[in-house]
């Protein structure tokens, strides 16, 4: 079926429509959720919240875009919902570690997209996963971020950044990356590592 016979059909709620839309995009958009959940459970729940969402807003879909992107705000957004019912992000801010967090900028982008490097994401507390997600594999704003999770922009960036050195302690933990010679700190000074 097209994607224009899809979305017709799902305008009029035609079930065969519906499952065949549902069919080409959802595994996709579990992906999604599953980076965003604690477990598999949590992330096929997102999944069908976030398609009821779909079949209910597809009248608004005005072909600007690609329908899969579409459908992929409405899941991180449906995702993003769900979390903060569960959860209040700014409960989840770690002052304590900004003074020692290191990143290495290089490794973390290079990578992001092994299953291991997943699965190791979500290991994350909830509020670093959330923002390492919503940043760096969505591509929202610090700005954008906050707004979506109430919390300050500020909030947003710090937890990003250990988030990211924490991913890194992990990644470097389970052999999938080496720990680097030398770590630049925050003020830019090269220390022996």
């Amino acid at each position: 079926m097209t994607e224009e016979l899809m979305l017709a059909g799902c305008i009029r709620n035609n079930a065969t429509a519906q499952e065949a839309l549902y069919n080409r995009f959802s595994p996709r958009m579990l992906g999604v959720c599953y980076r965003f959940a604690k477990n598999r459970e949590d992330a096929e729940d997102m999944l069908q919240e976030g398609f009821i969402k779909v079949f209910t807003q597809i009248h608004q879909y005005r072909n600007e875009g690609a329908l899969e992107g579409w459908i992929r705000r409405i899941i991180v957004h449906t995702c993003i919902n769900v979390l903060k019912k569960n959860k209040k992000f700014s409960d989840s801010v770690d002052i304590i570690h900004a003074s020692s967090v290191h990143v290495n900028e290089e490794i973390i982008p290079s990578i992001m997209q092994a299953k291991q490097v997943v699965e190791c994401i979500r290991t994350l507390p909830i509020g670093y996963r959330t923002v390492l997600n919503l940043y760096a594999i969505e591509g929202y704003s610090h700005k954008e971020i906050a707004g979506m999770l109430d919390i300050e922009e500020s909030t947003s960036r710090s937890q990003y950044t250990r988030a990211k050195a924490m991913l890194e302690e992990i990644l470097i933990r389970k052999k999938i990356i080496q720990k680097q010679k030398k770590k630049t700190t925050f003020f830019g000074a090269v220390s022996p590592g």
